[in-house]
C-alpha cells in the first residue's frame, strides 16, 4: 500500500482521463478511489493530518465510491457510499481524493 502515498493528487491539469477530484463529483457519480492526499502545492501539516484521517475512515485506493447526496447550499457537504459505509464530508476535504469514474475511458 506504499504506492498510495507515492501517487499524490496533483494539479487539476495533470489528472488522468476519466479521473476527477471527489470535490467535483456530483450526485449519482460512481467510481473507484485512485489516490488520497493533498496536491503538492497544498501539502502541509493540516493536509497530512486530513489525509491520515481519510485513510482511517476507509478512503483508500481501490475502494468503491458513489456520491449519494449533496447539501442544498453550494452542494456542500456531500454524502458518499464508501464500500458498505455512508460518510459525509466537506467538498474542501473531498478535494484530496481522486476518483476514476465508472464508465470513463481508460
Amino acid at each position: 500500500m506504499d504506492d498510495l502515498h507515492l501517487r499524490q493528487p496533483s494539479a487539476a491539469g495533470d489528472l488522468a482521463p476519466g479521473e476527477v477530484r471527489l470535490s467535483h463529483a456530483r450526485r449519482g457519480d460512481k467510481g473507484i478511489i485512485g489516490a488520497v492526499g493533498a496536491p503538492a502545492a497544498e501539502a502541509g501539516l493540516d493536509a497530512e493530518e486530513l489525509e491520515r484521517r481519510l485513510l482511517e475512515l476507509g478512503f483508500v485506493e481501490g475502494a468503491a465510491i458513489e456520491v449519494i447526496h449533496e447539501g442544498a447550499i453550494g452542494h456542500d457537504p456531500i454524502a458518499v457510499r464508501l464500500d458498505d459505509m455512508r460518510v459525509a464530508l466537506r467538498r474542501k476535504d473531498a478535494a484530496q481524493i481522486l476518483v476514476r469514474l465508472a464508465g470513463a475511458a481508460q
